[in-house]
Formats: C-alpha cells, structure tokens, sequence
C-alpha cells in the first residue's frame, strides 16, 4: 500500500492561510504502519469475537450480552479510527492519488472485518419480542437499552447475512466510489468570473464566496461563473445524481421501505408524520421569507431582485474579517454563555485540530469530523474572510464540542440522530450573532447584523425545506419516470423554489444548474430537514435560555454530553422541550417573524422601507 502521505499538499491561500489540521494526533507518521497494524488486529478480533458468539446471541443472558456489545465496540473504535484518518485526508486533499486509494483500501479493510460481524445485529434483531423484552429491562443493560432498541427498529428492513454481505461488499464500488467521484470532480474544478480587473479562475468555495460580495455585478459575474462551470461538468454530475438516486430505489426496495424518506426518519428517530408537520409548519412559513426579500429589496435600491442578489450585505457591518479575529469573536461569545465550552473550543484552535486555509484539491464547504471517542474531533472549514464564514466557524465549532463533549458515551453513542445533531452548531452561531447585536447601538449596523441573521435562518429552514422537497420530487420522478433528463432536474429544481420566494425573487436561468453542486444530496439523501429541525430547536432552547438563566447552562451541557445515548425526544424532554407538541415548530417560526419585523421596523427608524411593507406586516398580523 503506498503511503498517503507522499504528496505534498497544495500551498494554501486566504485569510487562514498556514492553517492546517494535524492528523499526528490520529496517527503518528508514518501512518500507514499503524492504520495497517490497527486494520490487521481489528479483523483477528472480529474473526475471534464471530467464533465466540455466532449462533449465541439469542441464549445469552443480560450480563454476557452486556459483555458482548462491549468487545463489539472495542474492536471496532481501530477501524474507525483508521476510516477518520483515510476520509480526513482525502477531504484534505482529493487531488492526490495517494489519498484516494488509501481511502478505498481502508474501505475495502473495512468491509472485511464487517463481513465478520454482521451476524450479532442480524441474531439480535431476530430475538422474539418476549425475550428481548425481559433482557432490556434487566439492571446489566441499562446502558445498552436504547443502542439495543434502536438495532431492533429495523427488523422489518434487514435481509439474510448472505444478502447483508453482498450488499456491503457492492457498496464500495457502489454509493461510495460514486460520493467520491462527485467530491473529486468539485474539489477539481474551476469557474472563470469575469471580474472588473479580468477574468479569474476561482475555486468553488471562492465562487459561492462572491455571492455574498457588495458589487453587484460581481455577484451576477459569480453567478455566471458557477453556472458555466457546472454546465461544464453536468454530463458526469447528472450521471451521478441518476445513478444514486436509482441506487436508493433499488435497496428501498430490498429492504421494503416503501417511502424514499424512511430509511433517514428510522435513522434519524422520528416517524414519518412528524416529519411531515415540520415540513408543512415550514411552507407556511414562506409569505414571511417573501415579506423580507421585498424588504431586502427596497435596502439594497433594486426594483428587481435576483437570485445572485439574496445574499448581498445590507449596510454597514464589514465585511472582510481575519481568522485571528472570526477566533476571538466565537471563542468570546461561547464564554459568555459557558467558559467550559469556550475551553473546548479554544483546543480546537491551539491544537490543530481545524484546517481552515483555501487550497486547490481540498474537499469544499464545511464539516466536523467527531472521529473516535480515544481521540478527538477534526473540523475542516474554507476560510474567504466574510461574516458568513465566522458564522460558519462558530457552527461547526458547535457541533465540534458536542462531539469533544459525548465522547464518553463510546463510540456507539457518541454520535446523535441528524435531527439533533444541529442542535449544539446552531446554539454556536445564536450566540455569536446576539454578542455582536448586543455590541452595537448605531440602528444601520443593527439592521444589518439582523439581516444577515435572518439570511442565515431562512437559508437553514426553509431553503433545507426546500430542498427535501426537491430530493422527494426527484426520487418520485425517477421511480416513476426512469432516467431523468437534465432539463427535467431543472425543472423539479425551480418547482421547488418557486414556492418559498414568490414573486419577491426572479430566478435567473442559471439557478436552474445548481442543484449540481449540493453534496447533501449525494452523500446523504434527505438529510436536509434536519438543519430545520435544528434551527427551529435551537429557537425554542434560546427562549428556555432567556427564561432560565444561568441554570439552563448545566443542563444544555449535559444535553450535549448525553451524545445519542437517548431518543430525540427523551434528550430534549430533560430541557423541558416537548417535540410532541403539534405547535412546537410554530414557536420558532413566531421568533423568526417577530425578527423580520423588528427588521422592518429598523428599516422605517431609518426612513428607507416602503410604507406599503408596514401595511403589508399589519395585515399579516391580523
């Protein structure tokens, strides 16, 4: 196996520039040796650990079944450890080869040692109901019960071990090797801007950037730029989107789920109609998203705005921000609220643990990694310098000291659902934007600050509801359809954004290509919905917050380190939040509201809203 470190990594650029993670604290170089001597001993273990146990599992009693599921997770934290390693340096780097067959041989490894023990989650799901009953409730299971409830919610959906084994074996030359093309092709790619001083090639993460920039017709010249560049590379990303989303069908179908979105609500701990009330509590959300892009609309002086226009600053607050300084803002801000979790995250800064500087072939967007609960987790950024990125900083710091905090459930439970695993990344970035509202006192900054919070909100919730609506069209249409044309994904695209932003934003025909370049959507189908459920949660614990104090902190924290150790509900119910609650979801859409119209109001202090905007806000308020 070549090493994956031979290559030296591109030079870094922007305004994080020399910073880099360390992945020493996986592996020690060369790491190659110990990854492979972890790989080894893994596989000897899971083959002792089947010689034990295969065909026992359902005459064990609580205490060996305890035992059991120990040795279980035992031998798996090295192959976890050696996976976070391969993915991390492959994020790193997609554009060295290295890095990309180290990542398919540690795949291939693991699958090997899979093969061995997918026999105990198979004989554990097939325990009749009366006996799995009595053994939860024995005292030796108590920490085991909800891991072991959760393996059992999907007994109607597992095959037989021969399947099991195929189905895992295919995967690598299946779902993953097709995620991993996409990650390559975007990594690789460069979009040509036309800017003002000529034209520029830029990477993705620098193109998305420039959306956000004050010059309009920068923003337009990116617009351009994405879309070009994607038309570019569509022949192959549709292919891939086709390709998945047949895939999908395909194991829905062996594992009789009848509901594209299933197989995620199982994962993710909440059923199917609750879901749907998330979902539809949303759109009814949408005249207020349109209310504000009007008013965006009248700040910015345009009679028309365009799609390239929705994230373009308002006023006053600058723009271009230092590492150094997106560091002290989030690190200040977690302290007022807790200096425990500020300490956490300080570590992330002092100890290598984040990788933020541009650099050609590194994986774009943003991500925590939480890695294996004997190590700690990894947080890869692509730093451009604007208020959006330290936003970014402080949410993926967030879900970092959730991760660094729930390390002690084990590598089981260190993890949540996805529907609760936004909460600690969301609670980051409120708090970030309430300490710089709370520094300013001059009305255009305020304005602009909330604006851009809003911005945010409305990007977390209802264009991630959108989205899921697009991902259940599309699958919809392929099951049906077959192979679906790239003006007909365009179509089921701009289908789906229409209804959120009315007539209050022109959609451009290059928007109808940037379904193209969203990750989600490949590597993980209907993930989406759950940043609405984030951001809505995180509304309703900030009021909890306002209401308790100081004695919401403990609790919050706890929260965290509870890891995945319970159901969604069962976590949130110990900060008193009842998910339960039809009108739940309606108590964040209300605080959103109340701040479109405190944003409406700063904009008539300022004398520059349309008097027809307040008349429209009356009557939405009955």
């Amino acid at each position: 196996m070549s090493e994956a470190t031979e290559t030296p990594e591109a030079s870094g650029t922007g305004p994080a520039a020399g910073v880099r993670w360390d992945l020493q604290h996986l592996y020690p170089e060369p790491a190659a040796e110990g990854l492979e001597a972890d790989l080894d001993a893994a596989l000897a273990a899971a083959k002792r650990f089947a010689k034990r146990y295969r065909g026992k599992i359902a005459g064990l009693d609580a205490k060996a079944l305890a035992r059991a599921i120990d040795a279980y997770e035992k031998l798996q934290e090295p192959v976890g450890r050696a996976a976070s390693y391969a993915q991390l340096q492959f994020a790193a780097d997609t554009a060295t080869p290295a890095h990309g067959a180290l990542l398919q041989h540690v795949q291939e490894r693991g699958t090997e040692i899979r093969q061995q023990l997918l026999f105990f989650e198979l004989e554990w799901v097939a325990v009749d109901e009366k006996s799995a009953k009595a053994l939860l409730a024995a005292p030796a299971l108590a920490k085991r019960a909800h891991l072991l409830r959760s393996m059992r919610r999907y007994q109607p959906h597992v095959l037989s071990e021969p399947e099991e084994r195929i189905l895992e074996e295919t995967a690598n030359t299946g779902d993953r090797a097709w995620g991993r093309l996409f990650d390559e092709i975007l990594s690789a790619a460069r979009f040509e801007v036309q800017l003002p001083n000529g034209p520029k090639e830029l990477s993705e993460e620098e193109v998305l950037s420039l959306l956000y920039d004050p010059d309009r017709d920068k923003r337009k010249a990116a617009a351009r730029g994405l879309t070009q560049g994607l038309q570019s590379q569509s022949h192959v990303l549709a292919f891939i989107f086709n390709t998945l989303v047949q895939d999908k069908a395909t194991h829905d179908r062996l594992r009789s789920y009848p509901d594209p979105m299933q197989s995620r609500n199982l994962a993710n701990e909440i059923e199917g109609p609750a879901v749907r009330a998330l979902l539809d509590a949303c759109e009814s959300g949408y005249p207020m998203v349109q209310r504000y892009y009007r008013l965006k609309g009248q700040l910015l002086g345009l009679d028309t705005l365009y799609d390239y226009d929705r994230y373009a600053p308002i006023g006053e607050v600058r723009s271009e921000r230092s590492f150094d300084e997106a560091r002290r803002i989030v690190l200040e801000a977690y302290a007022d609220f807790s200096p425990e979790m500020a300490e956490v995250a300080r570590r992330f800064f002092d100890e290598g643990w984040i990788d933020a500087e541009l650099r050609e072939g590194k994986r774009g967007g943003a991500f925590s990694a939480s890695t294996v609960p004997s190590a700690h987790p990894y947080v890869l950024l692509n730093y451009t310098g604007n208020l959006r990125d330290v936003m970014t900083v402080a949410h993926e710091l967030g879900h970092g000291v959730h991760q660094y905090l729930a390390r002690e459930r084990g590598l089981f439970e260190q993890s949540t659902p996805l529907t609760t695993a936004e909460t600690a990344s969301v609670f980051g970035e409120m708090l970030v934007f309430r300490r710089l509202l709370s520094e300013e006192s001059d009305p255009k900054v305020r304005l602009a600050l909330l604006c851009g919070k809003l911005e945010d909100a409305f990007a977390t919730v209802f264009r991630q509801v959108v989205m899921t609506r697009f991902e259940e069209a599309l699958h919809r249409a392929r099951r049906e359809e077959g192979e679906l044309p790239i003006p007909r994904i365009h179509e089921l695209w701009l289908d789906a954004n229409r209804p959120m932003l009315g007539d209050a934003v022109q959609l451009t025909d290059d928007y109808a290509w940037w379904w193209l370049y969203i990750p989600h959507f490949v590597h993980s189908p209907f993930y989406c919905y759950a940043y609405a459920f984030g951001e809505l949660l995180v509304l309703a614990l900030v009021r909890r917050y306002d209401e308790e104090g100081e004695a919401f902190v403990p609790r919050y924290l706890e929260l965290l380190r509870a890891g995945g150790s319970a159901s969604p509900p069962e976590l949130l119910e110990r900060v008193g939040l009842d998910i339960g609650d039809p009108s739940f979801w309606q108590g964040g859409l209300t605080l959103l509201s109340e701040m479109v119209d405190e944003a409406c109001a700063l904009a008539d202090e300022l004398g520059v809203a349309d008097p027809a905007l307040a008349e429209e806000r009356a009557a939405a308020d009955g």
